[in-house]
């Protein structure tokens, strides 16, 4: 930790508050929240590529920058400015933000689930953390969800870390143009 900052490979990382931004670039905020996303999940990402990198408080950490921006907060970038021409979010937002809303609490279930895995798994990165051989997915491109967020415990981290990408990859392919 730096000056009580949590970090990754000595990085400090920033954390948001939990309430939608009272910044008045909108904008900017949510575009500099999904880069630190971006970046826990590379992170993690690099974990399971390479399972002697893993350490269960970068992991931890990179899973709590994803949930801490996702859920209330995630949902509360995309309150306003969606009309602005810097914005790369569609308008489908405000048409379908029951729907919206419901991604990025996904995303933030997932992420907590991620959390709790690195907990659990202090030491190396274990087989139990790992996906197996024929074992049976949930989820799928453009249709996942959180069917039981109680029953996630009960999947390896590699899984629940595909559903959350999964998640990422059903908003950007829902909600994001392309530029």
């Amino acid at each position: 930790m730096i000056s009580g900052v949590p970090t990754i490979f000595g990085t400090a990382l920033a954390v948001s508050a939990l309430v939608a931004p009272a910044s008045a670039d909108i904008i900017s905020d949510r575009q500099a929240d999904m880069k630190a996303m971006a970046a826990a999940a590379k992170t993690m990402a690099e974990m399971f590529r390479n399972p002697d990198t893993y350490s269960s408080m970068p992991f931890a950490a990179a899973a709590g920058a994803i949930a801490e921006r996702s859920g209330e907060v995630l949902a509360g970038h995309f309150a306003d400015g969606i009309e602005d021409a810097r914005s790369e979010a569609k308008p489908d937002i405000a048409r379908e933000r029951d729907r919206f809303d419901r991604l990025a609490e996904d995303l933030r279930t997932y992420a907590r689930a991620l959390g709790a895995a690195a907990k659990a798994n202090p030491g190396a990165m274990t087989e139990r953390m790992r996906m197996q051989p024929g074992e049976p997915m949930g989820g799928g491109p453009l249709g996942t969800h959180v069917a039981n967020a109680s029953s996630l415990s009960s999947l390896p981290a590699e899984h629940l870390f595909h559903l959350m990408l999964q998640t990422c990859t059903t908003c950007h392919a829902r909600f994001r143009m392309e530029r």
